[in-house]
């Protein structure tokens, strides 16, 4: 079986996902690639898209949150958006690229190329392949319903009513679970990453994530982290590729040697499993890992929209705390590190409600399918 994996630069939970079922598909022995949809536009393209949306969401969050919300309101089966305008024109192109590369399956982890595939299925074209999507948030985000798939796979069995009330059936509904990295569920062992990592002598780590993106007010929150931490005590932050964030923290706590500010890493699992509190926005994704990771999860600063969602989507089973305010900081703190209780109703949260392995759900379902 040869399968084509279809993401979009518009943050990096969407390609995290995909590349995570690179890692299945390749592992069973099957051909799998990855490719940016919108490069099919032009390379230009892609790179206009990407900039412009970061630049939306990192700077302008309430109208990325407007945004999003308007999409809701005028999204429906029954018309076609300027989202789908925008998609179909570079679908030939990468209608002729499947075609020619006689892939079985194509995989979306973004709306984008599946509004494509749409296109070209209703010109009666990828007839013998089969497409399939993946949500990467605990929504079902505008304009899913003008998509016409052969499947969709969903985070959790809950949102099924959801799809279906926004006009997707339900027999194409696949409740898998978001799919991460194989090394998320491998063994945890703190003392071993730590000793990698180098923090063996310390006590607490306190791990602020800000997505690839960089968003969040970490200085607020770095400050406030800082008068419940000993000297032995680290808050390590993870900057993403925001450049100005991370120097501006970076000047900000020089003589600070409890706060240290870390570059784009490719081992978040491995600082996932060292510290004792994961603080992150509620990225679909990241937060996905960290429930496979099973750490002590407080949610801070959600890009209005689809992770405000998210956030009451883990809160309200219990998988994490959201940080609603500063004055919240101290108390749900020490909820996690120091209420034992507090903390393994937590994990046990997300061991329940998370499942692991969404990558070898997704993976069974379509060997099943295959034309």
């Amino acid at each position: 079986m040869k399968v084509l994996i279809l993401s979009c630069n518009t943050g990096q939970g969407h390609n995290t996902a995909g590349k995570a079922l690179v890692e299945y598909f390749s592992d069973r022995g099957y051909t799998c690639e990855m490719r940016d949809a919108l490069e099919f536009a032009s390379k230009k393209t892609s790179r206009i898209v990407s900039n412009a949306y970061i630049k939306l969401a990192t700077h302008s969050p309430a109208i990325f949150g407007l945004a999003y919300y308007a999409g809701g309101k005028i999204s429906s089966d029954k018309h076609k958006s300027v989202v789908y305008g925008a998609n179909i024109r570079y679908a030939n192109r990468l209608g002729r690229y499947i075609v020619q590369q006689k892939f079985d399956a194509v995989v979306m982890p973004h709306l984008f190329p599946a509004e494509a595939v749409t296109y070209l299925r209703r010109k009666h074209k990828l007839e013998d392949v089969r497409l399939y999507a993946v949500a990467t948030d605990y929504a079902c985000i505008p304009f899913w319903e003008e998509t016409e798939l052969d499947g969709y796979f969903i985070p959790h069995e809950d949102l099924t009513e959801e799809f279906i009330r926004r006009g997707i059936s339900r027999n194409k509904l696949i409740p898998t679970g978001i799919p991460v990295s194989k090394r998320f569920s491998l063994p945890a062992d703190r003392a071993h990453a730590r000793t990698i990592l180098n923090f063996s002598g310390v006590r607490r780590i306190y791990l602020v994530m800000t997505g690839s993106m960089g968003f969040g007010n970490v200085q607020v929150l770095s400050d406030g982290l800082l008068p419940l931490c000993g000297d032995d005590d680290r808050i390590i932050v993870m900057g993403g590729n925001n450049t100005k964030l991370k120097e501006k923290l970076r000047r900000r706590y020089a003589d600070e040697p409890r706060v240290l500010v870390l570059d784009f890493t490719r081992e978040v699992d491995r600082y996932m499993q060292a510290c004792d509190v994961l603080f992150t926005k509620p990225g679909g994704l990241t937060s996905t890992e960290a429930a496979v990771r099973n750490v002590p999860l407080i949610h801070t600063s959600p890009i209005p929209g689809c992770e405000t969602i998210n956030a009451d989507f883990f809160s309200s089973r219990g998988l994490s705390f959201c940080l609603r305010n500063m004055g919240e900081l101290e108390s749900l703190v020490k909820s996690l590190t120091e209420e034992e209780p507090v903390r393994q109703k937590m994990l046990e949260a997300q061991r329940r409600e998370i499942n692991a392995f969404a990558g070898d759900g997704i993976c069974d379902y379509i060997e099943v399918h295959k034309r």
